[in-house]
């Protein structure tokens, strides 16, 4: 027992200046409320509310990096003030999101619909708050962030993958965005789609091993296209329950289809590609 007791205060004098989940949850969590009212409690009255809660987040933040030093280089409060000057053109980004969901999804009734209620919206939303603090080479903080996501919506996004404007999740549940990925612009992916990566060796964590998707594609539900060389040529449709290790054209269409023995003793499956 003794020797039990050791080894946990330990861990816990080891974990002295860890972030706590919570506080970054918290951060994130009133962020979002600021930047879009329909997730605060308290509507903001005056437009000097608006300034002052700015601040105050600002200063949250700093505190946060201030007990952390050893996830970031720099200062904490220069980290600070360099995120939220970045965070007027991450708002007009999440914007842009919100109206490709609304557009590509006729179920939507509103905008605030999709803001209230859209897991999409909040997942895409953590990630591009969270690849701005990654973008700065905070460590740890925008993974909480994004499996905090996860864990509320079941969309993996790492804050490393580079996603272009007007990106659409529609329904959501299963999506995994692996850390390299590239994603272009006006892109669209359905529940359970997996932009992952070949089985690599650890000293290989640093290179390309996620897709690259071109600006226009659309990926339809349970698709996996695996592979750092693999890329999707824009303005190309990828079926449901589709498997890529392979590049395809600009303007492909590739479907699964499942036909039957002509004994009708089995059933064969096949990829169907078309330029």
């Amino acid at each position: 027992m003794k020797s039990f007791l050791d080894k946990l205060y330990a861990a816990h004098q080891d974990c002295s200046e860890c972030p706590s989940p919570k506080a970054v949850q918290d951060f994130f969590s009133e962020l979002l409320g600021l930047l879009f009212p329909e997730f605060t409690v308290n509507k903001i009255e005056q437009r000097e509310e608006v300034e002052a809660e700015l601040l105050r987040l600002e200063q949250v933040l700093a505190g946060i990096l201030i007990r952390n030093p050893h996830l970031h280089q720099g200062e904490g409060n220069t980290i600070a003030r360099a995120f939220f000057e970045k965070l007027e053109p991450v708002f007009d980004q999440i914007n842009e999101d919100i109206d490709a969901m609304y557009a590509g999804d006729p179920a939507a009734k509103s905008r605030t619909e999709i803001v209230r209620s859209y897991p999409g919206f909040f997942a895409i939303a953590a990630y591009r708050i969270a690849h701005e603090l990654h973008v700065l080479n905070i460590k740890l903080i925008p993974r909480i962030i994004t499996e905090f996501a996860h864990s509320r919506t079941g969309i993996d996004i790492h804050p490393g993958a580079t996603i272009g404007h007007h990106f659409c999740i529609d329904h959501g549940t299963g999506v995994v965005i692996g850390e390299t990925t590239q994603i272009g612009n006006h892109v669209k992916i359905y529940q359970g789609v997996t932009l992952g990566a070949l089985s690599v060796n650890k000293e290989d964590a640093d290179s390309k091993r996620h897709p690259t998707i071109g600006d226009g594609v659309v990926i339809y539900a349970g698709a996996t296209i695996l592979g750092g060389e693999t890329h999707i040529g824009e303005g190309s449709v990828v079926g449901g329950n589709v498997w890529l290790t392979k590049s395809v054209p600009a303007n492909s269409k590739i479907y699964y289809q499942s036909r039957m023995y002509e004994e009708g003793t089995g059933v064969t499956d096949t990829f169907v590609f078309k330029k």
